[in-house]
């Protein structure tokens, strides 16, 4: 009889709880029973991980009764990552390898037949979770994986490309890890694995491309500068999209911070590439995606586009044509910053610090106020049109802007605009002082923070309350357009915030106004 302890992770939305795979081998009929909340995938391991033993030439125990339980057995698991446990437990047990040396180290990795071993979701979550609780620790991970987790600043992760590769470093007879990766000259075997910059820069397309449409340039440097959501609203070709593929580009670049949280949600996804590290998501979903595409689901919970997009840019095009409920959804992530999904079993949470870029008509035919084609709509249809949108909803969004159509001669004849790099520089200005005045951006301002980083002066606050009871503003409403005054005036270097940056906050929040 044998028992054997190995070590790894499992996934709980972002979070990856430790997992105890303990093997026990008995005299009895051959059997191999896999216990502790598995899913289907983790089970199928048995047949993954008796093919894999063989086809590597090691000894599966064919006569004795195997028992794989993973413990705690109230946790959920799921997906191939504990193949390579599991596998490891075994030899342990069997007494192929030393199990003694097999502390000290968390093993993840999907077998194939062969002993190949495949990426596994959530690399970099893991990583984020062992650097944090135990630093100490070793991850052992696929080697693609491995390259994710590396990632990790403090982590030390090891990766190998094959079954044997791992058993190698952990047989009865010691084995020097170090000498062992030096042997390799192939680039197999075990290796180190060490942190290193994305090989591809992106580039973003240029703000100059634009021809006129100076009022909505200067809104998107805005919403850059100080965090803050749009709405954009204009007759069809007026360059709504134009400028919405063109905003990532005015963003300044990211913290190691945004862009560890960024690839952790990218890597829970299975969607992470090492190209696209430290740059800001975009993520613009079809406007026929459903609640549960946008802001996540499942079972187990899985994140959504506006997680995805989490440290970036949610575009969504033809704004009131996404399903109600799927907008609905959209009201709790913009303000918090985060989504709780809630199932009977399980709770998972999300980070979803996004911006929210948003186009839409300003009536079902399109061109209602256009001077280039007549608007076929009733009075009738064009309120339906825009109560698609609730009230609640256009209160989060802060910059309400128009975007009328461009004439013919400005299209053709107009001079290049101002670049998006120059754009950029403004805009990185701007974020920095406020993140040396109040530690984060504008739009992320709560409460009395508001009022005591605001600094404006009492002719500036009287000017809002008398546009904010006019126009019938929510205190949210009123809360959003003083931290937008707050943001140009971070663009204008200026310390305190006067009337003239409260008047163009204002002005630009008159573009669609809630229905009532």
């Amino acid at each position: 009889m044998g028992l054997s302890l190995v070590q790894s992770r499992t996934l709980v939305g972002l979070q990856a709880p430790p997992v105890t795979v303990e093997v026990h081998l008995a005299n009895g009929l051959p059997s191999f029973t896999l216990v502790g909340l598995a899913d289907t995938e983790v089970k199928e391991a048995r047949e993954r991980v008796r093919s894999a033993l063989q086809n590597a030439g090691l000894e599966f125990p064919h006569n004795k009764r195997v028992t794989v339980n993973l413990a705690p057995a109230d946790l959920p698991k799921d997906s191939g990552r504990f193949d390579l446990p599991i596998a490891l437990g075994l030899l342990a047990a069997s007494g192929q390898v030393d199990a003694s040396r097999l502390a000290g180290h968390v093993f993840a990795g999907e077998l194939s037949l062969s002993g190949e071993l495949r990426p596994v979701r959530g690399a970099l979550a893991m990583s984020l979770a062992v650097a944090a609780s135990t630093p100490h620790e070793r991850l052992v991970l696929p080697l693609a994986s491995a390259q994710e987790a590396a990632l990790v600043p403090g982590a030390t992760v090891y990766g190998a490309r094959h079954l044997l590769d791992v058993v190698r470093q952990f047989t009865p007879a010691p084995v020097d890890a170090l000498a062992a990766d030096s042997a390799d000259n192939d680039g197999g075997g075990w290796q180190r694995v060490q942190p290193r910059a994305a090989d591809g820069v992106e580039h973003h397309p240029d703000l100059a491309d634009v021809k006129g449409q100076a009022g909505a340039k200067r809104a998107l440097e805005i919403a850059a500068a100080g965090g803050h959501s749009v709405l954009m609203l204009g007759p069809p070709g007026s360059g709504k999209s134009m400028l919405a593929q063109r905003f990532a580009g005015l963003l300044p670049p990211m913290s190691t911070q945004e862009a560890l949280e960024s690839a952790a949600i990218a890597s829970l996804a299975g969607s992470f590439d090492l190209r696209r590290w430290a740059l800001r998501p975009t993520a613009s979903p079809h406007h026929t995606s459903s609640a549960v595409a946008l802001v996540g689901g499942g079972s187990p919970p899985r994140p959504g586009e506006i997680s995805m997009a989490h440290n970036g840019v949610l575009f969504l095009d033809e704004f009131p044509e996404y399903q109600r409920t799927a907008l609905e959804a959209l009201r709790e992530p913009l303000e918090s910053g985060r989504i709780s999904i809630s199932r009977a079993a399980r709770r998972a949470d999300f980070p979803a610090r996004f911006q929210l870029l948003a186009a839409m008509n300003p009536c079902p035919c399109g061109f209602r106020g256009s001077v280039v084609r007549l608007c076929r709509c009733t009075p009738d249809q064009v309120t339906r049109y825009q109560g698609k949108l609730s009230g609640p909803l256009l209160d989060r969004i802060d910059l309400h802007v128009e975007v009328p159509a461009v004439a013919a001669e400005e299209l053709l004849h107009a001079p290049a605009g101002e670049s998006s790099a120059a754009v950029r520089q403004r805009v990185a200005a701007a974020r920095d002082r406020a993140l040396a005045r109040q530690g984060c951006a504008n739009q992320a301002l709560q409460g009395r923070e508001i009022d005591a980083q605001a600094r404006a002066d009492a002719d500036a606050l009287r000017f809002l309350q008398t546009a904010a009871t006019r126009l019938g503003w929510s205190g949210r409403s009123t809360h959003r357009a003083l931290k937008v005054a707050r943001t140009i005036a971070d663009l204008a270097a200026s310390d305190a915030v006067t009337t003239v940056h409260v008047a163009e906050a204002i002005q630009n929040r008159r573009g669609l106004q809630a229905p009532h």
